[in-house]
């Protein structure tokens, strides 16, 4: 969280804070994603930003750290990502009206890796809308 919340301070957003209920959301859905490690997305209530890592050493804060990263493929003044580059997870991140956060991280079964997830509230990335 710390790191998404430095993103956030650089653009003189509020910080996020760790919601329980959240955490529970991102405990429960990641459990889900465990037997196979897909990287896709649980479409409920709340905006998510989703991570997968080969091996088992991955932390929390190199999830962060790479969506984070993606702020350098994207141009707010065309309210777009550079073509090829992802960059919604940034945009969740620093999303103005987004206040709460919670995540989780599962080991996914057979060595297939770790899944982690974050969900945020309330949700951002709107067609057409700037983050901030």
């Amino acid at each position: 969280m710390l790191i998404q919340n430095a993103a956030r301070s650089a653009l003189k957003l509020p910080p996020l804070v760790w919601d329980p209920k959240l955490a529970r959301y991102a405990a429960w859905y990641a459990n889900q994603r465990r037997g196979d490690c897909v990287l896709e997305h649980s479409d409920g209530p709340y905006g998510e930003n989703i991570f997968w890592g080969s091996g088992s050493g991955w932390t929390p804060a190199q999830a962060a750290a790479a969506w984070v990263d993606e702020r350098r493929g994207y141009n707010y003044w065309s309210n777009s990502c550079s073509y090829g580059e992802d960059c919604g997870h940034y945009t969740q991140i620093v999303w103005r009206g987004t206040r709460r956060i919670g995540c989780a991280r599962v080991d996914c079964y057979e060595g297939k890796g770790v899944f982690m997830t974050c969900n945020y509230d309330p949700p951002g990335n709107y067609n057409g809308e700037k983050p901030y």
